[in-house]
């Protein structure tokens, strides 16, 4: 990190953000990254109140923003150094989470791979009942009911209909 941003902090600061550094996050596992992640992200809220609060003040003192701006150079530099900081741990999460979920999907999958086979993946796996065949009325090959009123082909007839009635209200309106 920058060493002017790195000035404007102090020790215990210093050390949150020396935590976010790409060889020390490398180290840490899933729970430890998003705690880090939740400790920047306090200390980044806390720095950027600070930040914006007294900017603010200063904005109505001096009624221009670019006349207020050199007061608080230090706390955006804080302020800063913090977004720096969380956007490298919340990339670091953002790794994690999906090696894990790779991980689980890769273990669901292989767990429905032996179901399907028919081994044991589950407690109690073995004692499922077969599948049954169908006891009920066979299907019919032509669509009856319901069914028979919503074919593609009827949809589009009935937006055909309605488009061509659509059409004709316009022209009679259009003569009004």
């Amino acid at each position: 990190m920058e060493a002017s941003l790195m000035a404007v902090l102090n020790k215990a600061e210093g050390r949150l953000v020396a935590e976010t550094e790409l060889d020390a996050l490398a180290g840490l596992g899933e729970d430890e990254a998003i705690e880090l992640e939740a400790r920047v992200r306090r200390a980044r809220d806390k720095a950027v109140g600070q930040y914006r609060r007294p900017a603010s003040a200063a904005v109505a003192e001096h009624a221009a923003r670019g006349m207020a701006y050199p007061e608080n150079q230090r706390a955006r530099a804080r302020a800063e150094a913090f977004e720096r900081a969380l956007a490298r741990a919340s990339h670091r999460v953002a790794v994690l989470a999906k090696e894990s979920a790779a991980s689980l999907r890769k273990e669901r999958l292989d767990v429905a791979r032996a179901a399907k086979r028919g081994g044991r993946a589950w407690p109690g796996g073995e004692e499922m009942v077969p599948r049954q065949r169908r006891k009920g009325p066979e299907v019919t090959p032509e669509p009856t009911g319901e069914r028979a009123l919503r074919s593609a082909a009827r949809e589009r007839q009935r937006a055909e209909t309605l488009s061509q009635g659509a059409r004709k209200q316009a022209k009679r309106d259009s003569k009004r």
